[in-house]
C-alpha cells in the first residue's frame, strides 16, 4: 500500500542558477535561507562544519515530466537502460534531490554555500551538517557510465 504524507519546506534557495541544467554546476554560489518560523538558534554550531546534507524539492518539474520505468541516462543510447531508481535526476516520483554543498559562511538565517545543484527558489525540505561517519562504509563500486556521464558536472561554465 502506498503511504502518503505531507512535507513542508524549512528554507528556500536564494540566488545561484535560474535554470536547471545537466552540467557545469561547479562554483555555483547561493544562499539557503531558513524560513522565519524557525529560530536562528536552530543553526547554532553549523558553522563548524565544511559541508551540508541538503534535501530539496525539484519544484520546476511537473508531474507529467516524471519518468517511471526504464531508459538510458540522459537518453544516451551508449549507456545502458536503467530503472527510475537508478537515475539521480529530477524526474523521480517525489521529485526530491540530495546535495552536499560546501558551507562558506553563516549570516543569521542565511547559509552561504557553493556547489549546491538547486536553482533559485528551490524549496529545501531538510538540512544537516555532513558527518564523515555517515558516508559509505566499505568499498564503493559503480559501473563506468556515471563517471563518463558526470565528467563535466562539477566543472565551472567557463571550463565548458
Amino acid at each position: 500500500m502506498t503511504e502518503t504524507f505531507e512535507l513542508r519546506s524549512i528554507a528556500t534557495v536564494v540566488g545561484g542558477r535560474k535554470e536547471p541544467t545537466d552540467d557545469f554546476w561547479g562554483g555555483t554560489q547561493s544562499v539557503i535561507r531558513l524560513h522565519p518560523e524557525y529560530p536562528v538558534e536552530t543553526l547554532q554550531g553549523i558553522e563548524e562544519f565544511s559541508h551540508l546534507t541538503v534535501v530539496f524539492h525539484f519544484h520546476l518539474v511537473r508531474r507529467a515530466e516524471e519518468h517511471i520505468g526504464v531508459r538510458s541516462p540522459r537518453n544516451n543510447p551508449d549507456w545502458p537502460e536503467t530503472g527510475t531508481f537508478v537515475h539521480r535526476n529530477m524526474r523521480r516520483p517525489n521529485r526530491l534531490g540530495l546535495a552536499f554543498p560546501r558551507l562558506l559562511k553563516v549570516d543569521g538565517r542565511d547559509l552561504h554555500v557553493t556547489d549546491l545543484d538547486a536553482v533559485d527558489g528551490t524549496p529545501v525540505i531538510d538540512l544537516a551538517p555532513w558527518f564523515n561517519e555517515f558516508g559509505p562504509r566499505g568499498e564503493v563500486r559503480q559501473p563506468s557510465w556515471p563517471t563518463e556521464m558526470l565528467q563535466d558536472y562539477w566543472k565551472t561554465p567557463e571550463q565548458g
